[in-house]
């Protein structure tokens, strides 16, 4: 995102999402708590969006902008409450899922007045000059960084975004995938990609400018309130694609269809009340309540042969017995699983949990694909990450430089031995690591990292990541200590 000025004498985009943070103390005054706020504003900002680029047309003229805004006290806040509802039965596509079952938190007029006349009173001339997209997901980002929110969990790192889409290449005509959408930061990222390759798609045809803009981009997301965050950050960067609200690992995953490339960060954990996967494709993780291991297979199934993957995953389904093992032998027949980051701690809003960037690509047979993998460890030594040390796309150039430039994991590359950061390991050598992929072979100081964070709320953040960690590690005691785990399966396409 560009956070420079836009012109001289003009506020930058950073200026006018803080401004739209600062909204939070009224909200925050009226009872609406950090968990719903971007949600609430959503509803406001949609409207005022589409007056700013000209599409109310899509919404009731009862209901655009001008009618809320103009309107004073107990009138307003009614008006806009029948708003809500209507607009989620408007009809129009993008309109509808947004406001689906929608309600304003708000109980006292003056608060709205005091928020309508704030978003009117925003820069919108700077705002259109950058663009709209890179406001709202300037809020999102904002969100996700106040700790108090909760939402991290969902929200993956913009710099670790940027640098894996840079690296696995989307192209324009790809049916591009994120069977756990989140608020779609992938998807605009992918689309972002495409669009600085492609002259803003004016270098496409008319008929390929409308795939990317209708067609390309295909997801599932299982959480309401942020099903509609990513459908508005979608709108707001000009792609329409068909993002669900459901569950990819019920048959709203098999509905996707196949994909071309798959990027994605599904959520940690085990499903709720140790459910299974209800899915008549699947064969390995058919008996685990591991969601993880449930949404790599349906990685791997939903891939065209050639097709490849980006996904982010704890370190448990590097290293897990039983289904996990076979679960990753079974990849390892159909795909070419090329490449393994070891991703620093801290950067995710559950501390302790440490994870992986998985890159893979879908074999044109079923057998034997992997040859090797190559594993950067990116973790070992690292800073304790946090307020006072951000993620920066500075922290991913060595590995760029390392995985080269064919998204397949195909270019020229060095084993930087035993002190280096890059090594390559066979497939003979997985196997007999009794397919552990949890590799690392640099001392790790880094763990003493953490008592170096001063900020309280990373401090807090890093408790509970470590607690989640442990709570992870004895549901999948119980689990296997269940039998879930028992019954062998056969590796098959």
């Amino acid at each position: 995102m560009a956070n420079g000025e836009l012109t001289k004498g003009r506020v930058t985009t950073q200026d006018i999402v803080q401004k739209l943070w600062n909204l939070c103390h009224v909200l925050r005054d009226d009872g609406v708590s950090y968990q719903e706020y971007v949600t609430e504003l959503t509803f406001l900002l949609f409207l005022k969006m589409m007056e700013e680029t000209g599409r109310e047309d899509r919404i009731l003229a009862a209901y655009r902008w001008k009618e809320i805004a103009g309107r004073e006290g107990v009138d307003q806040l009614d008006h806009y409450k029948r708003a809500l509802l209507d607009l989620g039965k408007s009809g129009d596509p993008v309109v509808q899922p947004i406001f689906t079952d929608a309600q304003t938190k708000l109980r006292k007029p003056a608060n709205l007045k005091t928020l309508t006349t704030a978003i009117d009173g925003l820069d919108w001339f700077s705002a259109r000059e950058e663009g709209l997209g890179e406001l709202y997901e300037g809020l999102l980002e904002k969100n996700a960084a106040e700790k108090k929110s909760g939402a991290g969990q969902y929200f993956t790192p913009r710099p670790l975004i940027d640098c894996i889409v840079r690296l696995i290449k989307p192209q324009a005509g790809e049916v591009i995938q994120d069977p756990a959408a989140g608020t779609a930061g992938f998807l605009v990222a992918a689309d972002r990609y495409i669009k600085d390759h492609t002259d803003d798609l004016y270098a496409l045809t008319p008929a390929q400018a409308f795939f990317q803009r209708n067609s390309a981009f295909v997801g599932v997301e299982l959480v309401p309130d942020t099903h509609r965050l990513a459908l508005m950050n979608l709108m707001l960067h000009g792609v329409e694609g068909p993002i669900t609200l459901g569950d990819s690992l019920t048959p709203d995953g098999e509905a996707l269809g196949k994909a071309r490339l798959i990027l994605t960060n599904p959520p940690f954990g085990t499903k709720k009340g140790g459910g299974r996967p209800s899915r008549a494709d699947f064969s390995i993780t058919a008996e685990t309540s591991n969601k993880q291991l449930a949404f790599v297979e349906h990685i791997v199934r939903a891939l065209e042969p050639g097709g490849r993957a980006a996904v982010v995953l704890p370190d448990n389904v590097l290293f897990e017995d039983n289904t996990g093992r076979r679960l990753r032998q079974w990849v390892m027949e159909l795909a070419d699983l090329h490449t393994i980051l070891r991703l620093p701690t801290g950067i995710f809003y559950a501390q302790g949990v440490k994870t992986n960037v998985l890159f893979l690509t879908r074999g044109k047979a079923d057998r034997a694909n992997t040859k090797g993998v190559w594993v950067y460890d990116l973790r070992a030594n690292m800073p304790a990450f946090g307020k006072t040390r951000p993620l920066s796309i500075a922290d991913f150039a060595p590995f760029e430089a390392a995985y080269g430039d064919d998204p397949n994991g195909g270019a020229p590359r060095t084993d930087e031995g035993p002190e280096g950061r890059f090594r390559f390991f066979t497939r003979a050598d997985i196997a007999a690591r009794n397919d552990n992929l949890d590799i690392a072979w640099l001392r790790d100081d880094s763990d003493s990292a953490e008592d170096d964070l001063s900020d309280p709320e990373d401090i807090a953040a890093a408790i509970l990541g470590h607690l989640r960690a442990a709570l992870a590690e004895v549901e999948a005691v119980d689990a296997e200590l269940a039998g879930e785990e028992a019954v062998p399966v056969e590796i098959e396409a």
